[in-house]
């Protein structure tokens, strides 16, 4: 049987607490029925939203590449045309500074400020040569008369790739001001909830280029 409702039982009134901020000092502390969830994980869902659409963003990208990937208009074929060696460099260097981004996040989860510095340094500079590659690699087709505008095999390769290379680029960018505002403010809760997006974004990026190593690359190859 349930107790009687009195002034003195107020999780009687709403046992889920819904409405309630807390412990009632107007600050909702992200736990359980006490309130809303906190910043983090709000932050970090809504990331993964933007994440998601990047993702939906790619596979219209990777769609277009396979319908036009035999339209080369008399051109130059992906058989043959891309250089593998260069290619599995790019991805090397891709691999290890989604690591050493790894290696970032567990340094700020335990406030080591030099190691954090030292691993977002490593993760830009793998990042740069990878940006650096990829837009030799583009020098090079485009001399060999292979540009974008050759076919429209070309043209959705170039799209594809230079889409995720812009992406890497932006991510370099996005590193730089972490490093500034982890040196200037150090490990404030906010500094560190961007961290978080930051890390989820290059490691998405790994993911990518994985797929499209692998769809774009070895199978353009076999």
């Amino acid at each position: 049987m349930n107790p009687p409702q009195t002034a003195l039982s107020p999780a009687w009134d709403d046992p889920n607490r819904l409405g309630h901020h807390g412990l009632g000092h107007g600050e909702a502390t992200g736990h359980g029925f006490g309130g809303p969830a906190s910043r983090r994980i709000i932050t970090g869902y809504g990331f993964w939203v933007y994440l998601l659409s990047d993702i939906i963003l790619f596979s219209a990208f990777f769609a277009a590449f396979a319908v036009l990937r035999t339209e080369t208009a008399g051109g130059p074929s992906p058989y043959g045309l891309f250089d593998l060696t260069n290619v599995a460099i790019e991805t090397g260097c891709l691999l290890l500074s989604s690591f050493a981004c790894g290696m970032a996040m567990v340094a700020a989860s335990v406030r080591n400020h030099l190691w954090t510095q030292i691993s977002l340094l490593v993760t830009g500079l793998l990042g740069l040569v990878f940006v650096v590659l990829e837009v030799q690699e583009f020098a090079l087709l485009i001399s060999q008369g292979a540009g974008p505008s050759r076919s429209a095999f070309l043209s959705s390769f170039f799209a594809l790739v230079g889409l995720h290379g812009l992406h890497v680029t932006a991510g370099l960018l996005w590193l730089g001001t972490m490093m500034a505002q982890v040196w200037a403010k150090g490990f404030r809760p906010n500094i560190l909830r961007r961290l978080l997006c930051f890390s989820l974004f290059w490691h998405a990026l790994d993911i990518i280029w994985v797929a499209l190593f692998t769809i774009v690359y070895l199978m353009g190859a076999v």
